[in-house]
């Protein structure tokens, strides 16, 4: 079997910097969960239309399926498992435990990445603001109403809305 040639990655995930040899061809989603083993972002549609494959790169939210791992060159990714751990969660995790905003829990982790970025940029957002920040996510399961009162039970967690 032919090998495919290979490029030097260096990036950050989830705070730690890690320099690694890529198949050109690999998307971010494939370097982060086969690579890395990291599996909070899913594969979903691998088309960039549902969301479930959401990490954070250098803050601002990406569908990782489109995105080659060698794009990603010198940038700083999040991936949900760098939010928080099971004994101190992030306020956005913690939110979503409070308000019941995972159903089946497989679009969870790019919803909470999605609404970090933006509780990041805007830390009292109105309704109208999540919904536009979570506009390019989808749930399977119509948990939306519950995902909403997440984020923003999440803003106040974080002293943001009252």
């Amino acid at each position: 079997m032919e090998s495919l040639p290979q490029d030097t990655l260096r990036i950050a995930v989830n705070g730690r910097s890690h320099t690694l040899q890529v198949e050109p061809r690999w998307t971010l989603l494939h370097l982060l969960r086969e690579v890395m083993d990291l599996t909070g972002a899913k594969t979903g549609c691998d088309r960039g239309e549902c969301g479930a494959c959401t990490v954070l790169l250098n803050g601002a939210p990406v569908y990782s399926c489109m995105l080659l791992a060698l794009q990603a060159q010198g940038a700083a990714v999040t991936t949900v498992e760098g939010l928080g751990t099971p004994e101190h969660l992030n306020p956005v995790q913690e939110a979503f435990v409070q308000e019941d905003g995972a159903q089946c829990g497989f679009c969870t982790p790019g919803f909470i990445l999605s609404a970090e970025a933006l509780l990041r940029r805007s830390p009292k957002p109105t309704e109208e603001d999540v919904r536009r920040a979570l506009a390019g996510n989808l749930c399977r399961c119509n948990a939306y109403g519950r995902i909403l009162a997440a984020v923003l039970r999440a803003a106040q967690l974080r002293g943001g809305n009252p």
